[in-house]
């Protein structure tokens, strides 16, 4: 276990390494497919510790507003020391626990997959928008479009046992247009959007990407000992070299599936 690990929660872990190496550079992509303006109001579900929010506040301005919402406390309360006026908001997707046509926009990215009922999600999302406001939805793609997270994932399958493999596979159980189109038939949405966007993940060396992926609590967070995340670390040296590129840097792709959609 490293110092970050032992003395700050998943959360501010997740902000200090995921964040900057996968998440931040996304806020705007997502906002753009939403088609965020200044003086909107919009809602970002599954906020996590904000990064998304924050992209959106910066678009919306003074004469707009925005509402972070995410079921975890630990997440919210690492976004609410973040500089911005925004309103976080404790709730699940399944029950936003906010008016009926109240957003000009709802975004969420990354935590989709997550969602206990993700057709109950949606509805949820559309319920809440005024006639005419955007919806857009992002979720990792499949683990093979991204080669550097795909080679790590049969990495875990060699060393550990594919059930090992597979629990870092989680976030990427979504990437399939297809079935992100019959979750949106089943909530009732018809004629939804599937875009394919990609963006970069860019860890500061090999070791940062696997103590970073280690950590996160949603994937292999408890699942390694010490002695397996040595020998872990050590057989990525080989695995993630041909992702290193002059600096040091790790740097891959990692495309997402963008649902997007308009209320009538």
């Amino acid at each position: 276990m490293n110092t970050l690990e032992q003395t700050h929660s998943p959360a501010e872990v997740y902000d200090a390494q995921f964040v900057p190496a996968l998440f931040a550079h996304w806020g705007p992509v997502v906002a753009a497919e939403a088609g965020v303006r200044e003086g909107d109001r919009v809602l970002d579900v599954a906020c996590g510790t904000g990064a998304l929010a924050l992209a959106v506040a910066k678009i919306v301005g003074p004469a707009g507003s925005v509402v972070g919402l995410d079921a975890n406390p630990q997440m919210l309360a690492v976004a609410r020391r973040k500089p911005a006026e925004i309103e976080w908001l404790e709730g699940r997707a399944e029950a936003l626990p906010l008016p009926d046509k109240s957003f000009d926009a709802v975004v969420s990215q990354f935590g989709f997959m997550f969602f206990e009922d993700k057709p109950e999600a949606l509805r949820e999302m559309m319920r809440v928008l005024r006639p005419g406001g955007r919806l857009a939805v992002a979720v990792c793609d499949a683990v093979e479009h991204s080669p550097g997270y795909s080679a790590f994932a049969l990495l875990l399958d060699r060393l550990f046992g594919q059930q090992v493999g597979d629990a870092f596979r989680a976030p990427f159980s979504l990437g399939d247009a297809e079935r992100l189109r019959a979750i949106c038939r089943e909530a009732g949405i018809e004629g939804a959007e599937i875009v394919q966007r990609n963006e970069k993940v860019r860890f500061a060396s090999i070791g940062a990407l696997v103590s970073t992926e280690r950590a996160c609590v949603w994937t292999l967070g408890g699942v390694l000992t010490d002695e397996q995340f040595e020998r872990l670390l050590d057989a990525s040296e080989t695995a993630l070299a041909p992702f290193v590129v002059e600096d040091g840097t790790v740097e891959f792709d990692m495309p997402s599936l963008v649902i997007k959609t308009q209320r009538r």
